[in-house]
């Protein structure tokens, strides 16, 4: 399951309103060993694109180093489809690296709100989680 604070929930969203029509992409660190999202890491699309979506590889070895200078890790991973709905694509799975990260998915394709899901991927497995918002301060009890 994952569980996430309302702010960064909500900046997620944010985030993705923002890029559409491209899909946007990012982080949320947290501790070591947490599974606790706590720093939002926006990231560039470099690929700049409505249907596709890749890090800059500068700006990703960047947060790397930041994260293992912290002793953060990626808890969340997420991008959104701006067309489709909020599920990993084939091209979503074969790129998927950490095998202990939410990956998050938002879809943009209604104006009326946003589709907000979170899955786990490892070794070509698909599984989607429940998702608990919590009100900023629950997070970590």
């Amino acid at each position: 399951m994952l569980r996430i604070a309302r702010s960064v929930h909500d900046a997620i969203i944010a985030h993705a309103r923002r890029d559409h029509p491209d899909e946007a992409c990012g982080v949320v660190a947290g501790p070591v060993g947490s599974d606790e999202p706590t720093r939002f890491v926006p990231m560039l699309n470099a690929a700049r694109s409505p249907t596709f979506y890749e890090f800059d590889s500068a700006d990703l070895l960047a947060l790397y180093k930041e994260m293992d200078g912290n002793d953060e890790e990626p808890v969340v991973i997420y991008h959104s489809h701006t067309a489709t709905e909020a599920y990993p694509s084939r091209t979503d799975i074969s790129l998927a690296q950490e095998p202990n990260a939410h990956y998050v998915l938002v879809s943009t394709r209604s104006h009326d709100g946003a589709e907000f899901r979170s899955f786990r991927i490892s070794d070509g497995e698909v599984t989607e989680e429940p998702v608990e918002v919590l009100d900023d301060g629950e997070v970590g009890r």
